[in-house]
Order: C-alpha cells, then sequence, then structure tokens
C-alpha cells in the first residue's frame, strides 16, 4: 500500500479499516474523550482539528471534534505523528514538558491514559500496520 501523509482524509480512512478489519483491539486507554489541534500540519490549512475517543471501548481516532471532550490539547504535527503513530510516549512527556503541548481540561485523564499499561500483542499489530501506511 501507498504511504499516506499523517492525518491526511485518505490516513484516517485507512487507518479505520485497519482497525475494522482487525476486530477485536485489546485493550484502550480510557475511557476519555480528548479533542486535538493540530499545528503545523504541512498539508492543507496548516492545522487539523481531530479527536480520540476510547469510550465504546475501542480507539477512535477521526477529523472534527467532540462537543463534550474531557480535555483538549494543542500540539505540533510532528508530536502528534510520533506519540500516535510512532507510539513514542517518551516524545510526548518531552514535548509536554518543554511547553510544546498545550492542555485544557481534566489533566488527570491525560495522566491516566499516558501511563497506561503498554499495548497489547493486539494493539501492537494495529500500530505496526498503521506506521506502515504513514508517510
Amino acid at each position: 500500500m501507498a504511504k499516506l501523509p499523517f492525518l491526511s482524509d485518505e490516513w484516517i480512512d485507512a487507518a479505520k479499516k485497519i482497525r475494522d478489519d482487525a476486530g477485536d483491539t485489546g485493550a484502550v486507554p480510557g475511557p476519555m474523550k480528548m479533542n486535538m489541534v493540530i499545528v503545523e500540519v504541512p498539508f492543507g490549512t496548516g492545522s487539523i482539528d481531530a479527536h480520540l475517543d476510547t469510550t465504546a471501548g475501542t480507539l477512535a481516532l477521526d477529523t472534527g471534534h467532540l462537543d463534550d471532550p474531557e480535555v483538549t490539547i494543542t500540539l505540533d504535527y510532528a508530536t502528534a505523528k510520533a506519540i500516535l503513530v510512532e507510539q513514542n510516549q517518551q516524545a510526548g512527556m518531552q514535548a509536554f514538558m518543554s511547553g510544546k503541548i498545550k492542555v485544557q481540561g481534566d489533566m488527570t485523564k491525560l495522566m491516566t491514559m499516558a501511563q497506561g499499561a503498554g499495548p497489547d500483542p493486539a494493539a501492537l499489530a494495529i500500530a505496526e500496520k498503521i506506521k506502515d501506511i504513514t508517510e
């Protein structure tokens, strides 16, 4: 499969298909509803509104904002990609400590998600497939 730009419409659709095809996605962090404002995006208008929702027991990542998020974060594209695609939680922590991630809302929910148990084999397999399609 061709590589797709992270968070492009095509990437979102391909990542959803990978998750849907996988069926049991294993353990997910949460439950949490989080809006994201991703800046310094190398395509489109330069920023993307997105959300992550784990309240249904699965990880749902899509564009647009939820009406009732528990937390909203603002971060740059490279950091979002490192956290969400490369599963590099250390990059997220470093970005937060250096002020590159701004947080509004329930910081406890965000910290609980960030410190959650490591992904299980099913989640790791899905993450690897998503990494493979990402430009």
